[in-house]
């Protein structure tokens, strides 16, 4: 058996969590909107990318439009985002997992050229720029533990995590844990307490990609964005954020 540990995020901790940018399909007026937020009202000193910031749209396996299939423009945007951001929190530690779209060019090298898995210059990492430009990767699905608050992109807890109600009591029934997720582009809480009054949250958070993609025209999305306060202890506050109308940013 193989050892699988969660990844722990050094504590204290202000974490600012994003995900689901979907670059280069991504909203470049929600992005700003949660990062001028960020600087403004909580100065993190660490950025989690919590999945999906890339969309890999020229490796998927689905359906695609020809004229978009420009694979090196879809990586040089990427490298571009994770530029900028650098240049936004350069003293912050920062951080990238891995979700199901980033898993796409994995997956694209399994099956279409297994030859090259893990020759320098192939991996996921170098093609990013992740490396050089400081950010530390999670991939092989594994928690982010923010002091003892588990972070997950979402897609780890397979099917349906939407179906139940909302993506956080989606969660809530698959981990029966305290957590946090994105990948369902969506806002939302759950909180269930036992019978000691003790109450266990789940939370989601909303996306900063498009929200009319080709594929998914009419959905229920939203922009969003969290902040994660850990003290030096574990203990945390989860901030969970909305952009609405003309890019104002809201707790939800």
């Amino acid at each position: 058996a193989e050892d699988w540990q969660p990844f722990v995020l050094p504590k204290p901790m202000r974490l600012l969590v994003l995900s689901d940018a979907h670059f280069p399909y991504n909203s470049p007026d929600a992005i700003t909107a949660a990062v001028d937020f960020a600087l403004e009202r909580h100065s993190p000193n660490g950025v989690l990318l919590n999945g999906d910031w890339a969309d890999f749209y020229a490796v998927s396996r689905w359906d695609k439009d020809p004229k978009k299939r420009n694979f090196p423009a879809e990586i040089n945007r990427v490298q571009e985002s994770l530029l900028w951001l650098k240049a936004q929190f350069p003293r912050a530690k920062r951080y990238y997992k891995k979700g199901n779209h980033e898993e796409r060019y994995d997956n694209f090298i399994w099956n279409r050229a297994p030859e090259l898995w893990g020759i320098p210059g192939c991996r996921f990492e170098d093609i990013t720029g992740l490396d050089k430009l400081g950010y530390e990767v999670i991939g092989d699905g594994r928690p982010v533990m923010a002091g003892k608050l588990p972070i997950l992109h979402g897609h780890e807890l397979q099917k349906g995590i939407a179906a139940p109600v909302n993506p956080a009591r989606g969660a809530w029934m698959r981990t029966k844990h305290t957590a946090l997720v994105g990948h369902s582009h969506q806002t939302s809480g759950h909180s269930e307490p036992n019978m000691w009054h003790s109450e266990t949250t789940t939370w989601s958070t909303g996306c900063l990609c498009s929200l009319r993609p080709e594929y998914a025209k009419f959905n229920k999305w939203n922009h969003g964005f969290a902040f994660v306060d850990v003290d030096k202890d574990g203990e945390f506050q989860v901030y969970n954020y909305k952009v609405g109308k003309r890019w104002k940013v809201r707790l939800a």
